[in-house]
Formats: C-alpha cells, structure tokens, sequence
C-alpha cells in the first residue's frame, strides 16, 4: 500500500498504484501532496487511513527518481525490522541488487537505451520504530559511534 500526506491538512491519502506514488515522490518537495490532486476529494474528506501501530509504516524520501519504464522497484523488509532493502526487476524478470548489476544488465540490453544507472536508487525508506510489532525481536540500535566512545569501565 503507498499512502501521501497532505500538505494542508495532515491526513494520509491512499495512492492507488506505485507508478502514481512514484509521480507524487519525484516532485514532492516542488509540488507537495494536497487532497485535491485525487479525483473527488479534498481537506474535508475523512482521512483514508490513519498513522497507527496497526501496520508497520516506513516514509520514504522525497524526490527519489521514479523507476524507469519496464522495470519495477521492490521492498523487501527484514525479519528484523532494521530496514528495507531495495531491487529492481528487469522487463525480463531478473532481480537486480545493485547498480553495478543495473549497469551490466543494461550494457547487455541495449533496447534499455536512454536508461542509465544512475535513474535508479537504492535509498531505504525509514521504518518508523514506534510502528514495528512489539513481538517482533529487534537489534540493539545503539550506534557504532556511542559503543567507540564506551570505556572499560562502562562495559
């Protein structure tokens, strides 16, 4: 499911297809979210859903590329719930993990022409930590940072 906020009222929109979000993301910090941008609606209308612990939410970053033609970007979530990993599928169905993978397979299809490495985007979305299942077993998050400045006498 892909959800917007809105800009003007806060609430949260239920994006229809992962192409239209894509739309929405791409140019979000020049043309943010409204609810009129969606057929029928507008500020005054319910909100579609609600930011809750019911589901487990991640926000994604603005402005990301939007996935080229004939290929597909997928989110995969760990069983940790750490992060996402992001993946491509290709227009023959193969799943790309990396942009050096991206860059052969599109040296060895050049029907993908106009189609650069660079028009994809392997950022995570944020997992938003106040959402994740209290069951689920989760990572120490202390950062590798903090553990360097730890002394002896605090372990």
């Amino acid at each position: 499911m892909h959800a917007v906020q809105c800009e003007n009222c806060l609430k949260w929109r239920v994006i229809d297809t992962q192409d239209e979000f894509e739309d929405i993301r791409y140019k979000f910090t020049e043309e943010p979210f409204h609810c009129s941008q969606k057929a029928n609606y507008s500020c005054d209308d319910p909100a579609d859903i609600e930011y809750d612990s019911s589901r487990t939410w991640v926000i994604d970053k603005p402005n990301l590329p939007k996935t080229p033609q004939g290929f597909r970007r997928s989110l995969v979530l760990r069983k940790d719930y750490s992060k996402l990993d992001a993946y491509y599928f290709t227009p023959t169905g193969e799943k790309l993990r990396t942009r050096t993978q991206i860059a052969a397979y599109l040296k060895d299809h050049p029907e993908c022409k106009g189609i650069s490495a660079t028009d994809f985007d392997f950022a995570s979305p944020k997992i938003m930590r106040d959402t994740i299942p209290e069951d689920v077993e989760q990572k120490d998050y202390v950062s590798a940072n903090k553990k360097a400045k730890m002394t002896q006498d605090d372990i």
